[in-house]
């Protein structure tokens, strides 16, 4: 018979991880709400950033004019070396929202290393980077507390150098993978290629509807602008999109973790109650066979 003691032991350790994962369900509760009124606002504008370079690497497509030499709108057939950037989470107990991300980098790692082509991974968010380490994975560069807290001045830093070795020649693509914040139940994987810029969405037929004027004679130092400002938008609203939908699978991870405890408490107390039954009924024989044995 299990010992009373033990069980109210027991029973009391439960209640207190039940009161710890509320209060952390609650706390990204209230992170969630201002995460998903900013990563509604980014949104918005990288939304309207993608749509302008899409047009203009249409534009430049389909009508062979403005920065048609541009390295960034050029599309490249036999890749030698591309940026892998992944964003993680800085903590755990999210559920399965950190692993996703992690697979999703796995996949596309092992898709290029079939076709030979080298990897250089930079990582965000000391989840992921630690994964890696351990599975003895090299990482070109990697920095934590940057997915827990967006800025927008680390993450260009970060990402800047990877546009540099784009434009030079040094690598032949970018891709941004994270989890993305779909709504509050919701995680939504995304995994980007932003350079080269993709111009085989565009519709061709569509080219003379556009209110865009680019000319021949644009200047190249304005497209690598431009360009650089999409790359780090989208690297910045990846971090923004990432962090919503962290506290949102945390929200539910520790919801879960509640109701699992309350459920345990639910059943230990019933496991309790049923030994200290078995206990006094022990007692009350013992007593009446001591009685009986007097007589």
């Amino acid at each position: 018979m299990a010992n009373l003691k033990d069980i109210q032991r027991q029973i009391k350790s439960v209640s207190n991880t039940q009161k710890t994962t509320r209060a952390m369900k609650l706390v990204s509760t209230a992170k969630l709400r201002r995460a998903e009124e900013l990563a509604k606002r980014s949104r918005l504008y990288a939304a309207k950033m993608n749509q302008v370079i899409a047009e203009i690497a249409g534009r430049i497509k389909c009508n062979k004019v403005g920065g048609i030499d541009n390295r960034c709108f050029i599309k490249i057939e036999n890749p030698k070396m591309v940026d892998i950037v992944f964003v993680t989470a800085d903590k755990g107990l999210c559920g399965g929202f950190n692993i996703q991300t992690i697979k999703a980098t796995k996949k596309l790692i092992a898709q290029y290393q079939e076709q030979k082509v080298k990897v250089r991974l930079r990582g965000i968010g000391k989840k992921g980077i630690e994964f890696f380490k351990y599975n003895e994975v090299e990482l070109f560069d990697e920095v934590t507390n940057l997915s827990s807290k967006p800025d927008k001045i680390r993450s260009d830093d970060f990402i800047k150098a990877s546009i540099e070795d784009y434009k030079d020649g040094k690598i032949d693509g970018i891709h941004i993978i994270y989890n993305g914040y779909k709504n509050m139940i919701t995680q939504e994987l995304h995994v980007n290629q932003v350079l080269p810029v993709d111009t085989d969405q565009f519709d061709c037929s569509q080219a003379k509807e556009s209110i865009l004027d680019i000319e021949a004679q644009d200047e190249e130092h304005m497209l690598d602008s431009l360009v650089s400002k999409y790359v780090e938008y989208n690297m910045y609203y990846a971090l923004i999109d990432s962090v919503a939908a962290e506290h949102s699978a945390r929200m539910q991870a520790m919801d879960t973790a509640t109701n699992n405890a309350k459920e345990m408490v639910k059943g230990l107390k019933v496991k309790y109650n049923k030994a200290r039954q078995a206990a006094i009924t022990t007692e009350l024989i013992e007593i009446i066979s001591g009685v009986e044995s007097m007589k």
